[in-house]
């Protein structure tokens, strides 16, 4: 199995929240307690100079994922590409999963029962991004199996590296 994994660069994200958007309307988000997104503000630094930076968090979908490890009916599980789903027919909404999360994951609706963060299951079937990548227009987001991801920041911080060091050889 090859996980499913969302990739952040902090460095990118402007806080325009587009994410969050994009995600409530591609899951009919319409309570203002539910957001499978979330962008928090940073703020770094005193009042002679002030650096913002902002950070978007969703499920991690995590490999060891302990709200799946928790739940008592099974409604939580991992599916073949170790994507955390939700059976909502299960749910008895007894919230040992949300306790469970550092992440903020599982969100619980006005029935009660768990919902959360799929990847945007739907989209990705059809070989489209989930709504919050595909929006973001500063490309701070990104979307993909674990090994691709990995694989591609390895690059760029080789990359970053080697510029690095030829840039204090030449000096």
């Amino acid at each position: 199995m090859n996980q499913l994994v969302f990739s952040f660069n902090v460095s990118r994200c402007s806080g325009c929240m587009a994410c969050i958007v994009a995600c409530q309307d591609q899951n009919d988000i319409v309570s203002e307690e539910i957001a499978f997104r979330r962008v928090t503000s940073l703020e770094e630094g005193d009042a002679d100079g002030c650096r913002l930076s902002f950070l978007s968090m969703a499920c991690l979908h995590c490999g060891d994922a302990p709200c799946v490890m928790v739940c008592p009916t099974g409604a939580l599980y991992k599916d073949e590409e170790g994507v955390v789903c939700i059976n909502r027919d299960l749910c008895i909404g007894c919230h040992s999963c949300e306790l469970s999360c550092s992440f903020g994951g599982p969100q619980f609706a006005d029935d009660g029962k768990m919902a959360k963060c799929d990847f945007c299951h739907d989209r990705v079937e059809a070989g489209l991004q989930p709504a919050c990548v595909r929006v973001c227009s500063t490309k701070a987001l990104n979307f993909g199996p674990q090994k691709d991801i990995t694989e591609k920041k390895a690059e760029k911080a080789s990359i970053k590296i080697l510029r690095a060091l030829v840039g204090t050889d030449s000096a």
